[in-house]
């Protein structure tokens, strides 16, 4: 029998083991390739967003992913999470947004919602992620926008105590106009519990969710 590939696209390395890890243990037999490129996350930051040289790179890497005989893509970073409504049109295996199932529940929950993030450029995807489904529920929601400024060089220079405690002290912050408590990159994952302990609100995270969805769709 033929092995099953889904392969997931990275612009950062905290991401790779823990999400690995959680396909294995949900999806079983399928095989993993990860391709993993962080100087994409380094230029959208410099570039203050998307740009058209990272995107065309990033579907290179779809292209790659679709010769290995990929049966789907998942695209793990929410910076670069808006550039697979244009792929989706012209690649042949579904390509999957890690955040999408994690702002649809979002929404189904509330109407008042916090996005928490260790990088401004994640921000404003995550915001439009959250508005295109809200819309497509027809819904409206607020969305209140939370930085912990910070928290992403402490987690590249592997400080991921610094990086945690940021990110703890901006849900605090936020915590009191918010309903739903949205962490906004995979790589926030495991500050779910601590969160919603430290501030009693519902606290979501995207891998997880994402990984159900795919496993859904398999």
């Amino acid at each position: 029998m033929a092995e099953h590939t889904i392969a997931a696209i990275y612009t950062g390395a905290a991401l790779v083991k823990p999400l690995s890890d959680l396909m294995k243990e949900t999806l079983g037999d399928y095989k993993i390739m990860n391709i993993l490129d962080d100087s994409m996350i380094a230029d959208i930051i410099e570039a203050g967003g998307m740009t058209k040289a990272v995107k065309r790179r990033l579907y290179g890497y779809y292209e790659i992913a679709c010769a290995s005989g990929a049966e789907l893509i998942l695209n793990t970073c929410s910076s670069i999470g808006d550039a697979v409504y244009g792929a989706r049109e012209f690649f042949p295996i579904p390509i999957i947004r890690i955040d999408e199932p994690m702002a649809r529940r979002a929404i189904e929950l509330t109407d008042s919602i916090a996005v928490l993030a260790t990088l401004p450029t994640t921000l404003d995807p995550t915001i439009r992620l959250l508005e295109r489904c809200a819309q497509e529920a027809g819904k409206s929601i607020r969305t209140i926008s939370a930085l912990a400024e910070g928290a992403f060089p402490a987690i590249t220079a592997g400080d991921a105590e610094t990086h945690d405690r940021l990110i703890a002290e901006t849900a605090k912050r936020v915590a009191d106009s918010c309903d739903v408590i949205l962490l906004a990159q995979g790589s926030m994952a495991r500050m779910e519990k601590p969160l919603a302990e430290l501030t009693g609100k519902t606290v979501l995270s995207s891998p997880r969710l994402g990984v159900e969805q795919i496993k859904g769709l398999l």
